[in-house]
């Protein structure tokens, strides 16, 4: 079996300095990620889910277990720093609160500010900034101040300075939680292009199931453990499990799942809103067949 882009073994994680006596946030989590997958990782609040994303970006650091990235052991003790700088460089990380990771007062000079640490060249940051500020629909406000811009834009300037740096992953760790609806929608809608096609692996800690249900895979983790791996649709069958570990599935596959228990036939995949949708429509036309 090849090896994994991102391969987590026994991973456990205790906050030991907050209560000496505290239970482990993660407990023994096994994980593979896969190059160029989109990832979704679930769980209540608690669970481990943020906990989980700063160990995979050595923001923290496990009680015990290992995390392999591109093969290499990333927990291994008194990292050098050019070696947790390369590390950063391949996993990026958005975070929830987009001012936390702005740091100039011009749009553009933000982006510019990490490839600049990395010695970058002038023109070839000049290049990156403009592409990247491209990628996520941004280029036209270069010129604009950070903070006057939406919660939405400021979110998306997070993830182009992230991507001047040029990374494999990036993690995005409750990124749209302080977006309105229409905020929401312009991240996920950046997010799914730049994994679809950049290619670039995404990692998204989310609460959201409307979120999760673009990902090729969703991760369920409950009190440290992980509860359910695998494809949406067979995340959302699992309901009752689900809703044990106070997550509730979305509402459109709520609906087709109360009408087949009702004795009404809906055959397909009933993930997104747009496939619950189709599913009542063709239901519709073949009945007034």
């Amino acid at each position: 079996m090849a090896e994994p882009f991102i391969k987590i073994e026994n991973l456990s994680y205790t906050y030991e300095e907050e209560d000496a006596n505290a239970s482990p946030v993660l407990k023994e989590l096994s994980l593979r990620i896969e190059k160029g997958e989109f990832v979704a990782v679930l769980g209540h609040n608690g669970s481990g889910k943020s906990t989980l994303a700063k160990l995979i970006n050595m923001i923290l650091l496990p009680t015990s277990g290992k995390i392999f990235v591109k093969g290499k052991d990333i927990t291994i003790e008194n990292m050098r720093d050019e070696e947790l700088l390369e590390l950063r460089k391949t996993v990026g990380m958005v975070f929830q609160n987009p001012d936390n990771q702005l740091v100039a007062t011009v749009v553009e000079d933000d982006v510019a500010f990490g490839p600049e640490n990395l010695g970058v060249p002038s023109r070839k940051i000049r290049e990156r900034v403009d592409r990247v500020l491209r990628d996520v629909g941004m280029l036209e406000y270069a010129k604009h101040e950070p903070h006057r811009l939406s919660g939405g834009q400021k979110q998306r300037i997070a993830i182009a300075g992230v991507l001047a740096m040029l990374p494999e992953c990036i993690i995005f760790d409750e990124s749209t939680a302080m977006l309105d609806p229409l905020g929401r929608r312009d991240v996920m809608s950046a997010i799914e292009k730049l994994n679809r096609e950049q290619g670039i692996t995404v990692i998204m800690i989310t609460h959201y199931m409307e979120e999760a249900a673009v990902a090729d895979r969703i991760v369920v983790l409950d009190d440290g453990k992980m509860i359910l791996d695998g494809t949406p649709s067979f995340v959302f069958e699992h309901e009752d499990r689900l809703r044990e570990c106070g997550l509730a599935i979305p509402q459109g596959t709520e609906l087709i799942h109360k009408l087949r228990r009702a004795g009404i036939s809906l055959e397909g995949e009933c993930v997104t809103l747009e496939d619950c949708a189709d599913l009542i429509e063709r239901s519709l036309e073949n009945k007034g067949n």
